[in-house]
């Protein structure tokens, strides 16, 4: 690991303000993730901004009667909150589905958010990655690619998003809220959260420089039958193949999004018109346009099932 220097902040404002006049600065609140890759240079900060002291560890009910999350809400308190169980139920399940219990008591609400891949030729520091170094190239097109992404990837990158929470978030149109460097605030749907790799795959998210995230907002509950179903390697502490967050109605009607295929969470509103007609036309209509390699063809095919298994289990 690389020397840092480090600093507590003692609001989210003076956080961005440090970050923004620091270069190569990062924050670190549980650091999961990121002192993993600080252990392996993959990541290497200058500069650490602790955040833990900001309070940002409340779970809030909003006027509009959705429910605001901190961005210091570690996971096992998010997963154990009665009103996430009881209206959210999608979130707790899909929690609790990722990472060790562990890992869970440090991991937070913002940092899941901000997780970053785990295609292993980022993590290969011998290895070609725009992700991770701009300009060198992507090993993973021609090598090993049976995790990474089977669309919305590019000619640059095919690297996934690699949690849970995130997906389940998704299916529920989670809204991030910000502050910016500038001290000023921001809301950014999740659905514009993550930035498609293009032509600047190192950039995973639409965060300006010094930007933090304060808390997560979850509109009011939408009823209905929450599963949230997860597909891997090994049965436990492993990240997807294949996960479907599903939100079924009495009707047949619903929503769907799936992790482990893209960049970012995937879901369409043309899927979602689909979920009364099974799961076929609905991933049809998710993957249109899906571009796998000869490895990772068979993530078409296992959405496809999970997806029909989290539909017969939402008629039980």
């Amino acid at each position: 690991m690389k020397a840092f220097t480090y600093e507590r902040a003692s609001s989210p404002a003076e956080a961005a303000a440090a970050a923004a006049r620091t270069p190569g600065a990062r924050f670190i609140a549980g650091g999961t993730n990121l002192l993993d890759l600080m252990k392996l240079e993959v990541e290497t900060p200058g500069h650490l901004i602790d955040v833990n002291a900001l309070k940002l560890d409340t779970i809030e009910s909003t006027p509009e009667g959705g429910l605001k999350i901190g961005a210091l809400v570690r996971n096992t308190d998010l997963a154990a909150n009665p009103r996430i169980r009881r209206d959210y139920a999608l979130v707790s399940r899909a929690v609790v589905a990722g990472a060790s219990g562990q890992l869970r008591n440090k991991a937070t609400t913002g940092g899941n958010l901000l997780q970053r891949t785990r295609c292993p030729y980022f993590y290969d520091t011998n290895q070609r990655c725009n992700k991770r170094n701009p300009g060198s190239g992507c090993a993973a097109l021609e090598g090993v690619s049976r995790q990474l992404a089977v669309i919305g990837g590019s000619k640059d990158c095919i690297a996934t998003y690699p949690g849970d929470m995130a997906v389940a978030m998704r299916a529920l149109d989670a809204t991030v809220q910000t502050v910016q460097a500038d001290g000023s605030e921001r809301s950014i749907p999740l659905a514009q959260f993550y930035r498609a790799p293009a032509d600047a795959p190192h950039l995973d998210t639409v965060l300006g420089h010094g930007e933090l995230i304060t808390s997560v907002t979850l509109p009011k509950p939408i009823g209905g039958t929450h599963i949230y179903r997860k597909v891997r390697d090994r049965a436990s502490y492993a990240f997807a193949l294949v996960s479907i967050a599903a939100v079924v109605q009495n009707d047949g009607s619903g929503r769907v999004a799936v992790g482990g295929v893209a960049y970012a969470p995937w879901r369409s509103d043309a899927a979602d018109a689909q979920l009364a007609n099974g799961a076929k036309a609905v991933t049809g209509a998710l993957f249109a346009g899906a571009k796998p390699t000869e490895q990772n063809r068979f993530k078409l095919l296992l959405a496809e099932r999970t997806l029909a298994a989290v539909l017969a289990e939402a008629k039980e």
